[in-house]
């Protein structure tokens, strides 16, 4: 008889368990792995050098449906920490990481955001909102929990990994301002998000936009044909300008927005490609969480009528808007 896909994973992890290496000598880096890039970029800026920090998921894609493989199970297992998101983001992983949650040193540091400042699922009881990294303040929260994870991991370190902490909490805290800045000389009736996936709703709350996905919180829900014909009809309606496509999501039904609003006679450009749940390419600037936010928030305020520096707040991004 066959395994069940419950089985297996026990199977696998028990086998790779037995493979692991030793504790982290006190010398060694601490070997943390991560499983979306922005968690590994706030381990690599919180751990410095002490840390050498993998992520599993890389730019474009889409961790709602991402599953491990075997090699990720391995270096998962031998991992000095695990950090992972939670709030049901890594959905097709949960049971795994809930394992070894269970016999190791792991984190679900976006639940650490505190659930009266979480945004609740419409669908289902007791689910949240996960994409809390999109709002700055919030991410915060989560920072701090891996402050503390690497601190439980190597206290000898703890001084800092404080240090670390704080610099990058000044970058995050000038993202935060910046934001706020840009959009508000978004003139307040274009103030509307419309993407690919309801990705952006801690942005909205943050920033004052009326945030609209073709698709619910996750990428794995449908997009019917009622649902484009209705944020058609608000296109055209309330004459928005512009809808935005994602990096880690299909494009296709962003450009069915488009097409349905031509045929009304209203033309909506597509404003730009923005980060919902992935960064950019690894050593560029939009391959870092500040850079990420930056690139968003810049492309957004542009797109809907701001006035923006066009290589963005710190001036690096790679392409002007």
């Amino acid at each position: 008889m066959m395994p069940t896909r419950r089985s297996f994973i026990g199977l696998t992890l028990g086998a790779a368990a037995l493979a692991a290496t030793p504790l982290r000598a006190a010398t060694a880096q601490i070997d943390v792995v991560a499983t979306t890039g922005m968690i590994a970029d706030a381990a690599q800026n919180v751990g410095g050098d002490l840390a050498r920090v993998t992520a599993l998921m890389g730019p474009g894609v889409d961790p709602h449906s991402y599953r491990q493989t075997r090699s990720d199970i391995v270096a998962l297992t031998r991992a000095d920490l695990v950090l992972w998101h939670g709030l049901y983001l890594e959905a097709q992983m949960e049971e795994l990481l809930l394992k070894l949650a269970a016999r190791g040193n792991v984190a679900a540091v976006g639940e650490a955001v505190p659930v009266e400042q979480r945004i609740a699922h419409a669908d289902y009881s007791g689910k949240y909102d996960p994409h809390v990294w999109m709002a700055p303040e919030l991410w915060t929260h989560a920072v701090r929990a891996v402050e503390a994870a690497l601190i439980r991991t190597a206290p000898e370190h703890a001084d800092t990994f404080a240090a670390n902490a704080e610099t990058y909490l000044t970058e995050i805290n000038r993202l935060h301002a910046y934001a706020r800045d840009a959009v508000a000389t978004v003139p307040q009736d274009a103030r509307v998000l419309v993407t690919a996936h309801d990705a952006f709703g801690y942005f909205g709350r943050a920033y004052g936009f009326e945030v609209m996905g073709i698709q619910g919180i996750s990428t794995e829900s449908e997009a019917g044909l009622d649902r484009i014909r209705t944020l058609v009809d608000m296109l055209v309606s309330r004459r928005i300008g512009a809808v935005f496509v994602e990096s880690s999501v299909s494009d296709r039904n962003i450009r069915a927005l488009v097409e349905g609003a031509a045929a009304r006679g209203h033309e909506v450009r597509i404003g730009g490609e923005l980060f919902s749940d992935a960064m950019g390419e690894p050593d560029t600037y939009e391959g870092t969480y500040p850079g990420m936010i930056d690139h968003n928030v810049t492309t957004i305020a542009g797109a809907l009528g701001g006035n923006v520096p066009p290589r963005g707040m710190a001036g690096k991004l790679s392409a002007g808007i």
